[in-house]
């Protein structure tokens, strides 16, 4: 099978759970914690169920990573990473912004990638080699140079409360070098706005691969550039860090990452 057949359905598959995800929106009932904050809802749950059916109807081979349920024939050739609603906390709440995404790798490399927007339609896809849309038309990332004029996204972990690594001290260092910072609660679309230019950049720490697989993909056929938080291109690996942006801007965002305080000011 071609990427491109995996990409078609790989994108029928997220439409679907986008419609169910929105069949929820508003209707949480049953919540649950698999942390102090990190939340999991019945939808979480369900998306995953119709995801996960939906690849092994096609591919009983293959292997999958989801973020509920772990992963599935770990030895297979081809992975499927999983993340069935990226902004629970946000979901939980009403608060619109959430996404659900897959991502299809082969020994580590990606293949394709989608990230679907249920509240505003928007699909955003990618295949290796072969650029990134938004809804079927071609996406670029944004051509800002300058980082005091920059627009940044970042994000906290779940343990953010007795976890040293909690990015408190990062945050600070870039919103004094950066025009604005947002901090919306769903890493894919973070990685696929940078991707279509409406964010110049994004970090996190302690992020999993299904949390960017796809978005890391987009990003990269949007002519962006994706590495860890040590300038690693392999962010499917060991590290759980991710840089994302229009990749003009890269140096410049690991410079104050690796530098903190000491890094130049506008």
């Amino acid at each position: 099978m071609s990427s491109s057949e995996f990409l078609t359905i790989a994108q029928n598959v997220v439409l679907q759970a986008g419609r169910l995800l929105l069949e929820g929106y508003g209707n949480v009932r049953h919540i649950e914690h698999k942390g102090a904050i990190d939340l999991v809802t019945e939808f979480d749950k369900r998306s995953e169920e119709l995801i996960i059916t939906s690849i092994r109807k096609f591919f009983p081979e293959h292997s999958i990573w989801a973020e509920e349920s772990g992963k599935t024939n770990a030895s297979g050739e081809y992975q499927w990473l999983i993340d069935p609603l990226d902004g629970t906390t946000n979901f939980a709440h009403s608060f619109p912004i959430f996404s659900v995404s897959l991502a299809l790798i082969r020994r580590n490399q990606p293949l394709v990638g989608v990230a679907y927007d249920p509240l505003r339609d928007e699909l955003f896809s990618a295949e290796r080699d072969h650029g990134a849309t938004l809804n079927g038309k071609p996406i670029q990332v944004s051509s800002q140079s300058d980082l005091g004029q920059a627009l940044l996204s970042t994000g906290f972990p779940y343990d953010v409360r007795t976890n040293p690594r909690n990015n408190f001290e990062q945050f600070e260092n870039f919103h004094r070098r950066v025009q604005a910072l947002r901090r919306t609660g769903s890493a894919a679309l973070d990685c696929v706005w940078v991707a279509s230019g409406r964010l110049d950049g994004y970090w996190e720490f302690e992020i999993k691969p299904w949390d960017i697989g796809a978005g890391a993909l987009i990003v990269r056929e949007a002519g962006g550039r994706v590495t860890t938080s040590d300038g690693n291109e392999n962010v499917l690996g060991q590290e759980d860090s991710i840089v994302v942006s229009n990749g003009i801007l890269h140096g410049q965002i690991l410079r104050v990452l690796r530098e903190g305080s000491n890094a130049p000011l506008p």
